[in-house]
């Protein structure tokens, strides 16, 4: 058909860190690859191009946002493609090593890649006999491999062997192949930073670290060692994908609450997430409520920091996407949402509701107080305030007691660190300040140069 880099549209997820996979067949229909839930994106790249989306592939059972491939079969009537090791309970094609199907003129083959998962597949598309790039999901991605401690403990060496032994096995292909990772940069399947998305076979073999590891004793060693936390939502989707996510009939909706209605839903145990910016949050809100903000990594730290059997109502500001809160929150399997306050923080006031506030300041303006750094580990250890305390932002629920009193509470610039404000107001610690920007703000005002390594780290 003469596939070109056009026939292939890649559709990233800033906010997971990941990326899906348009390709045009050439006979107007398309190939969707580990789509999500929310196919808003992919939908529109398909009427753009005139596509009808025949098949829907997924690499593994994702455990960091729900498969869009049910509703592709249900809305479009595509084939599901996916590992016959996942047994899973809803119709598909179960495909093993070696398995191909036809797309209608191009071929799609099936590799077995565990690893990641135990039933990770790559797909090699293929033209005729001509290798035009390989969909590698989580097995070799770009500079790395995605991490292997997704079951647990006790499978996460074996899973690294096993991620070896697919990354060997997918160096033999040429090196001028394209390779079409899902996790990208910003996943926290392990990805490293960096701008890149999609490589080739022959760039990996010359940067990625982990295929230069001399032995699989060495690989294992320097996978495991770049493994971080992740959301603690991770430990429930991939059995929500095996057996797949509900169809939805419609767009989901937020319907309006009156405030009598949000401070029911608080009394029955519910919560309240507030997704304004972090400083009209700041300003004014309800008390006990979660600030999360709503951006692209809305997402990740609703799933971390909130139950999905809770009901949740949202305080909303203006001009805010409702579309974009509740996709976010139905791709991970978020769906008891009870709706948004009706008229926002003025109608809480007029209905005589509690307001608090969170005190807000700049790095010229936090006098003494004992900094408390909330970002990743990683983060942490590659620059910090000399001193500071650590508590990653989805372990301070348990540790809120261990945070230092009257602390200056931060992050990179501010968001996460009223994410942890509000984590510790809910806790009773009212003697905090937020710090607006980041360490590196602070060692310029305060003259204090930032120092690396694990000094003054929370293990």
């Amino acid at each position: 058909m003469g596939f070109t880099d056009e026939h292939l549209i890649p559709l990233v997820d800033q906010g997971l860190g990941n990326s899906a996979y348009l390709v045009d067949l050439g006979n107007g229909s398309a190939l969707a690859v580990d789509a999500s839930r929310d196919l808003r994106t992919l939908r529109a790249a398909a009427e753009r191009r005139g596509l009808t989306v025949a098949f829907a592939a997924d690499t593994h059972l994702h455990a960091d946002f729900l498969s869009g491939a049910v509703q592709l079969g249900h809305d479009a009537a595509a084939t599901v493609l996916a590992s016959a090791a996942g047994h899973r309970t809803f119709p598909h094609v179960a495909l093993a090593e070696g398995d191909e199907v036809d797309l209608g003129g191009l071929t799609l083959r099936a590799l077995a890649t565990p690893g990641h998962t135990d039933e990770h597949l790559s797909f090699l598309l293929l033209d005729g006999a001509v290798e035009l790039g390989v969909f590698t999901g989580g097995s070799l991605i770009v500079d790395s491999a995605a991490r292997t401690d997704l079951l647990g403990p006790e499978r996460t060496e074996e899973l690294a062997r096993a991620q070896y032994r697919s990354l060997r096995r997918l160096a033999t292909l040429p090196d001028h192949l394209p390779v079409w990772p899902t996790h990208g940069a910003g996943s926290f399947c392990a990805a490293p930073p960096g701008a890149a998305r999609t490589t080739t076979i022959g760039a990996q073999k010359q940067s990625n670290p982990l295929l230069a590891a001399p032995t699989e004793d060495a690989f294992v060693a320097e996978l495991l060692a770049g493994l971080g936390t992740y959301p603690v939502y991770f430990t429930r989707l991939a059995e929500r994908n095996r057996t797949g996510p509900r169809v939805l009939s419609g767009p989901p909706l937020l319907p309006l609450l009156d405030a009598a209605r949000i401070k029911q839903l608080l009394a029955d145990g519910g919560h309240v997430v507030d997704v304004r910016p972090a400083v009209e949050f700041a300003a004014g809100h309800i008390p006990k409520a979660l600030s999360i903000p709503l951006r692209d990594q809305f997402a990740t730290w609703l799933g971390w920091l909130l139950p999905d059997t809770a009901p949740l109502a949202f305080v909303t500001g203006a001009g805010q996407d409702l579309n974009e809160l509740v996709w976010q929150a139905y791709k991970i399997g978020y769906e008891r949402l009870a709706g948004h306050l009706d008229g926002g923080m003025r109608a809480w006031r007029d209905a005589q509701g509690p307001v608090t506030a969170t005190t807000l300041v700049t790095a010229d303006q936090t006098g003494s107080r004992p900094y408390l750094d909330v970002r990743q580990y990683a983060e942490f250890t590659a620059g910090h305030v000399p001193g500071a305390a650590h508590i990653e932002l989805g372990d301070l629920a348990g540790l809120a007691a261990e945070a230092p009193h009257g602390a200056l509470v931060a992050c990179g610039r501010g968001e996460r660190a009223m994410t942890a404000a509000s984590i510790l107001e809910r806790a009773g610690r009212t003697d905090l300040a937020v710090l607006s920007g980041g360490p590196a703000d602070y060692a310029r005002a305060h003259g204090r140069p930032l120092v690396d390594g694990t000094e003054a780290a929370h293990s």
